[in-house]
Order: C-alpha cells, then sequence, then structure tokens
C-alpha cells in the first residue's frame, strides 16, 4: 500500500490491527496488491474497521483501489503497479522505517519517488519534480541527515 507522507511515500504493511480489537487482518499478497477475492475480502476489512468506504475511480483503466473516509479525508490507494518501479520488493529492501505515533511505516526511498514520477509523466507529478530532485540532491550531499 503507498500513500503520500511528507516528501516521501509510505509503503504500510498490509497486516492491520483495528483499533480497540485483538485479531489482526493478515497481511496481503507481499509483492503487490493483487485483484483477488481473498484481498478484496480483507481490504472491504480494513474499509469497515476504519468506517471508510472503497472506490474504484480510474476503473476499468487502472488496477487502483482507493479505500476513502469522509469524516477526516483519509484517503489511500491500493495499487497494482507503480510506474517506473519495476518491483515492490525491490522498493521495499530500499525503503526505511519510520516511527508515526505508536507505531512504525516503512517508507519509500526518495530516490524510487522521483523515477516513478518522472516515469508517470503527469502534470502534478511533473510540478513536484524539481522540489523532490532538489531535495534528493541535498540528502546526497549531506548523507545522514535524513
Amino acid at each position: 500500500m503507498i500513500g503520500g507522507i511528507s516528501r516521501h511515500v509510505a509503503i504500510i504493511p498490509l497486516s492491520y490491527r483495528p483499533e480497540n480489537s485483538d485479531s489482526t487482518i493478515p497481511p496481503m499478497d507481499a509483492q503487490h496488491f493483487r485483484s483477488t477475492p481473498r484481498n478484496i475480502s480483507k481490504l472491504k476489512a480494513i474499509a469497515r474497521s476504519l468506517g471508510a468506504v472503497i472506490l474504484r475511480p480510474y476503473y476499468p483503466v487502472s488496477s487502483l483501489f482507493r479505500l476513502q473516509r469522509e469524516s477526516d479525508g483519509l484517503q489511500i490507494d491500493f495499487m497494482g503497479c507503480i510506474d517506473g518501479i519495476r518491483s515492490f520488493e525491490g522498493l521495499r529492501r530500499r525503503a526505511k522505517f519510520y516511527p508515526v505515533g505508536r507505531s512504525k511505516i516503512l517508507v519509500a526511498a526518495l530516490a524510487d519517488i522521483v523515477r516513478s514520477k518522472r516515469s508517470a509523466g503527469r502534470p502534478k507529478d511533473r510540478a513536484v519534480l524539481e522540489v523532490l530532485e532538489q531535495t534528493l540532491n541535498e540528502e546526497a550531499a549531506n548523507p545522514g541527515k535524513n
């Protein structure tokens, strides 16, 4: 699962423990989100526990599933592929964990995000490329500070 966070993209484990629950929803396929009946039922369980709905905004041209909650604007996209990224496994291997509250999330390397946005070539991606590339250059010039 990938969702915007700060200047990075977060890869959140697809195993989810709803608040006030002793059960964990088992993880979905480790490589990518595949639209299987089992994965769809897991996605529906996550949506129910969050008080959200599942949308298919670009169906049939995209494999994107969007989990959305109106009350606070929560939006999480589940994607079957990412432009410019050859494998989710490689993306995961280059990512780092960052603390968020009492949890940790896996955040994609900025170089992967830049590669994906450059490959996608959409106007909204091109609009942020300069800032992301500048940040990437600053991180390379100051290793250990990111």
